[in-house]
């Protein structure tokens, strides 16, 4: 949530005062604390960020993997990208996990616009030390430097990639114009904290996957998407 200087009133307890606090993402809902914010989220997503859409277009210059799924399973999906599309992916990699472990298990970090926060910098921020210590995923030239780098990306709140923003399985598909990109963000994050999303394991998933990239079976896509659809 961010402060709002006017008189508003709230939308799960009807309480009102200076201090109230809009929506980080629509600024159309108002609450008096982030109790009330969690306790109204349920009614208010769908429809927040309506007015406000990410960007619906792909984005022209983002290099795409030929086999994706088989460089999860390797760990080298970042490998051989460029440095924008390496920071993009991390960027979209940790908010597609914040959104999935609210809507599948109804917990926000503080730190993230989901939880009240202003911008999501200071979560990712931890998100990135933790995939440091799995620095093998990470491309070659990846240094120290790279995650102030990396967060400063993702300052700037006129582009996709902003913190202020969090993004939701339609977003990805619309962004990326790939179907199968959220799954990608998914396992590629499993990797990273060590589970899937609401605690699921992914394996299954990403060999189905990898036999619809090698030719397989096509049954093994459509198991894949729903074991994977949300």
């Amino acid at each position: 949530m961010e402060s709002d200087p006017t008189t508003k009133v709230c939308a799960t307890c009807g309480n009102s005062g200076e201090t109230i606090k809009h929506c980080a993402k629509c600024k159309s809902e108002f609450y008096c604390s982030r109790d009330c914010q969690k306790a109204h989220w349920k009614e208010h997503k769908k429809v927040c960020g309506k007015t406000t859409p990410v960007e619906p277009a792909a984005d022209a210059s983002f290099s795409s993997s030929d086999k994706p799924f088989h460089s999860l399973d390797a760990g080298t999906w970042l490998h051989n990208r460029s440095e924008k599309d390496t920071f993009t992916l991390l960027i979209d990699t940790y908010r597609f996990r914040a959104n999935d472990n609210l809507n599948l298990e109804k917990k926000t970090d503080p730190d993230d616009v989901l939880g009240g926060a202003t911008d999501s910098s200071v979560a990712f921020r931890r998100f990135l030390e933790l995939i440091e210590r799995n620095s093998k995923l990470l491309p070659s030239w990846w240094a120290q430097e790279k995650s102030k780098e990396c967060v400063e990306y993702g300052m700037n709140t006129t582009e996709w990639q902003s913190f202020r923003k969090s993004t939701s399985k339609d977003d990805i598909i619309k962004h990326y114009q790939d179907q199968y990109m959220p799954m990608q963000l998914r396992l590629f994050g499993e990797q990273v904290y060590g589970t899937g999303p609401g605690g699921q394991a992914g394996k299954g998933v990403l060999q189905a996957m990898k036999l619809m990239e090698g030719g397989g079976y096509h049954h093994s896509i459509l198991n894949a998407e729903s074991a994977r659809s949300r």
